[in-house]
């Protein structure tokens, strides 16, 4: 499965699903992180992509942003009280950008595709990223953000 896969759209019902942790660092595991690796790099201007983007309902993300590329498996995020809107999107909804207030930084901690612990301070974009695509993992995408208002216009923007 290492290869360029399909991104599921906003509309996909996988995409509202909290993804299971990661229990098995196997070859399969793996096979998934290069998909998500080659699927990210297949496009430009793609940061990040998490597994159920693909229709896979694990907990693996992958970034690739500002020269630093890596993925997380069963990331947890520590982000700081210290905030910043910009500019967000969606690779599940293509061609829509929305400003969106985030945390400017986090720690994250979780593994690699090995199993072995890791732990990634991240400022501004890389931090964006990080918040956005473990939202995809707990199944909420990034215009539940959104005051109910903007939440219409988004999706008006959509169709």
């Amino acid at each position: 499965m290492s290869s360029v896969q399909p991104i599921r759209l906003f509309a996909d019902p996988v995409l509202r699903t909290v993804a299971a942790p990661v229990t098995d660092f196997d070859r399969s595991l793996r096979e998934l992180v290069r998909s998500l690796q080659a699927t990210t790099r297949a496009g430009a201007g793609r940061a990040g992509l998490a597994a159920p983007q693909l229709g896979v309902p694990l907990r693996v993300l992958v970034f690739e942003v500002e020269g630093r590329s890596g993925h997380l498996v069963n990331p947890r995020l520590e982000a700081s009280p210290r905030t910043i809107v910009a500019d967000e999107a969606c690779l599940s909804a293509p061609g829509v950008w929305w400003p969106l207030e985030r945390s400017y930084s986090v720690v994250a901690k979780g593994r690699d595709m090995y199993g072995k612990p890791v732990t990634l301070r991240a400022l501004g974009m890389l931090a964006r990223v990080l918040q956005h695509e473990v939202d995809h993992l707990d199944g909420v995408l990034f215009s539940d953000h959104l005051p109910a208002d903007e939440r219409e216009r988004f999706f008006a923007a959509l169709a």
